[in-house]
Formats: structure tokens, C-alpha cells, sequence
């Protein structure tokens, strides 16, 4: 449930969606907040949706019917080694930050990762100056592994970034001992 009491609907984007994704990234605190670049084209947009991977999942959060977030989850690696492992990007309309859409787009993925993908990690990266994704990902569990200095240039400076995973909260590690001892 939205902040203004509609329903978060979250689905998978279809090719249909295009124009609303774009219109996500024309918001300047979008696009401050994830590696997109400004001035992203519609025809982008219907392509990368239209040719996402079978193992790739491209969500949309909607309010009565209109798209106001969207979250990639995808796997984090080819490698069979990695195959444990999703990536998660996403972004809110500018509008509608702050308003439950990220929390409802993330519940989605966690439970798409969790319950039906069998990821065990997911992992994420997060400027450092981004508070409010900040306080939204460590709700789901995610927590900082470490600071990526110089991860990307934005608006003329580069920016650090968190790096935070989570762990699916039945999943085992091998604990290691010293041999030596």
C-alpha cells in the first residue's frame, strides 16, 4: 500500500512499459541514484525490455495502473560458481519517492530470489550519499561489505558506493578452521 493509501502493484515489465521506465530516468534524483545515464531514449528502454535474458527479471511497481518504479534482479555471474548469486538495480520515480513503491519492488525481488530462483546472495552497490536507499536496503537485510572509492562519476565528481549483499536467512556457511591449530 502506497503512502496515499493505493495499492502497490508490482509486475513484470512488459515492452509497453517502455515509456514509463523512461520517463523514471528523466528525474534528476533517479538518475542520481543509479548508473543510468540523462537523456535515456524510449527505443532503449523497449529494447532492453524486449530482449531481457530468460534468467533476468525486469519488475514494475504500479499505482492505479501507472508504472512508478522498476527493479532489475539478474543473475550476478555466468559462472556455475556464481550461480547462487542476483544482482539488484532500481529506481523510483521522483514524484513517488518515499512512498512505499521501493519497499514494495524490493519485497517482490526478495521473495522472487528467495522462494522461486533459489539465490542465496543477493548483492547491490548504493552510493554512499544515497541515505534513503541507504535505510531501505538494510530493512531487507542487506548489509555494507565494503566502500567501492571512485565508483562512478556523477554530475561532474566521482562518488563512492556501498557494496551490500544479503544472505538468505536459512543458508549455511562452512565454517573454516584454522589447520593449524
Amino acid at each position: 500500500m502506497s503512502a496515499s493509501g493505493h495499492p502497490i502493484v508490482v509486475r513484470r515489465a512488459e515492452p509497453a512499459d517502455a515509456e514509463a521506465i523512461h520517463e523514471t530516468f528523466l528525474g534528476p534524483r533517479a538518475i542520481a541514484g543509479t548508473l543510468q545515464l540523462p537523456y535515456p531514449s524510449v527505443e532503449t528502454w523497449r529494447k532492453r525490455i524486449a530482449e531481457v535474458a530468460a534468467h533476468d527479471y525486469l519488475l514494475v511497481a504500479t499505482i492505479d495502473g501507472e508504472v512508478v518504479g522498476n527493479l532489475g534482479l539478474h543473475a550476478a555471474s555466468k559462472s556455475p560458481r556464481r550461480k547462487h548469486v542476483g544482482s539488484i538495480g532500481m529506481a523510483v520515480r521522483d514524484d513517488r519517492q518515499g512512498r512505499g513503491v521501493g519497499t514494495a519492488l524490493l519485497r517482490a525481488a526478495i521473495e522472487l530470489a528467495d522462494g522461486w530462483l533459489n539465490y542465496q546472495r543477493l548483492e547491490l552497490w548504493v552510493y554512499t550519499d544515497n541515505l534513503a536507499a541507504l535505510h531501505l536496503y538494510r530493512k531487507f537485510g542487506f548489509a555494507i561489505e565494503g566502500t567501492c572509492r571512485a565508483y562512478a562519476f556523477r554530475d561532474g565528481t566521482y562518488v563512492d558506493a556501498y557494496a551490500m549483499a544479503r544472505l538468505h536467512p536459512a543458508f549455511k556457511l562452512i565454517e573454516v578452521t584454522d589447520s593449524n591449530e
